[in-house]
């Protein structure tokens, strides 16, 4: 029998066969060991979460549940109660001259313990370099320390003994200051005046005065120099903030006419106890408690948010406009008419 031509396969043809056949094999086995591969980093990651994989699997927590603070806990949370006392424990460091995000991260290590920077940034969810900012920031003002160790990490003083050293550092800074003013008024008075032409004819002026620093300093200035009126014209709340930054106590020393129309009530009376209670009188019931306002002879200063506003919020303005002066000089003492006396 005569074996066609077509089925008959020569010793090199099979040798090709054979090549073809162990890189077929080759090429599988590369391609199992990557599926393999992937598979490995594929668990790895459902276990390990990297930056991108944010969330773990299973029943594995979220990245995001992780870091939770008391600072973003929402109305529904057991924590929202400490979120509030938060708020107004950031309002209070404020006027220890921390901004909002310093006295975050204060409260933070503070409560949380101590931290690295990128637990914090994290966990506070502030961008970074802000962060390694605040750090440094809260270290020079002397209320954070940081370890040696790698990574660094940050934890806050007592809260005692951080307003301690931020209040000493004030009274420093104000010392500091008063030692300078005797040379900075040699510094002014060596340098001539330049002015030329007529004499300027006297305008009114105003100042606008935000922060409750800036306007006790302006109402100290006003109540301590010699004057022939001073009308006072406030609420219970704005007596309590004048009662207890020491506003009342100079009012008794000074040689002048003192009128003083207030809304406090019998609790509060403890005010003036160092007022002559004769020059004190109680507005009626009828005058809002949103009007506050001192008069000194030719000046005024006009509270634009009182007592009932944040104190970071307060903003007065102080004017010498005769006009704006006689006006509620006027609304003082058509008031005063209506009210009655306090006495012992």
């Amino acid at each position: 029998m005569i074996q066609s031509k077509s089925n008959k396969i020569l010793p090199e043809e099979s040798e090709n066969l054979q090549e073809i056949d162990d890189l077929f094999e080759e090429n599988n086995n590369e391609r199992s060991q990557k599926r393999s591969d992937r598979s490995k980093l594929v668990n790895s990651r459902t276990i390990y979460p990297t930056a991108r994989s944010t969330k773990y699997k299973g029943n594995k927590m979220s990245h995001e549940q992780i870091e939770m603070t008391a600072f973003d806990s929402t109305p529904d949370s057991g924590m929202y109660d400490y979120k509030v006392s938060l708020e107004k424990l950031k309002d209070e460091l404020s006027k220890f001259g921390l901004t909002a995000n310093q006295s975050k991260v204060y409260i933070f290590l503070g409560k949380y313990g101590s931290k690295t920077a990128p637990e914090a940034c994290r966990a506070l969810k502030l961008p970074r370099t802000e962060t390694y900012h605040l750090l440094t920031t809260l270290q020079n003002k002397g209320i954070v320390s940081a370890t040696f160790q790698h990574p660094i990490r940050f934890s806050a003083l007592p809260l005692d003994k951080a307003v301690w050293v931020l209040v000493n550092a004030e009274k420093e800074r104000v010392k500091s200051l008063e030692r300078q003013e005797k040379n900075i008024v040699e510094l002014w008075d060596g340098i001539p005046d330049f002015k030329s032409g007529p004499t300027e004819a006297r305008e009114d002026k105003f100042q606008m005065l935000q922060g409750i620093n800036q306007i006790s300093s302006k109402i100290q200035e006003m109540v301590t120099q010699p004057a022939e009126e001073i009308l006072i014209l406030g609420s219970e709340k704005d007596f309590l903030r004048f009662y207890h930054s020491d506003f009342l106590a100079p009012l008794n020393d000074i040689e002048c006419e003192v009128k003083i129309l207030t809304s406090c009530s019998e609790k509060t009376l403890y005010i003036f106890d160092e007022v002559d209670r004769t020059e004190v009188k109680l507005m009626p019931p009828t005058i809002e408690d949103n009007i506050c306002f001192i008069i000194r002879d030719g000046e005024l200063l006009f509270f634009m948010k009182n007592a009932s506003q944040p104190t970071q919020n307060a903003m007065a303005m102080w004017t010498d406009s005769s006009a704006m002066v006689q006006s509620m000089r006027l609304l003082f003492n058509s008031t005063w008419s209506k009210s009655k006396g306090i006495y012992l």
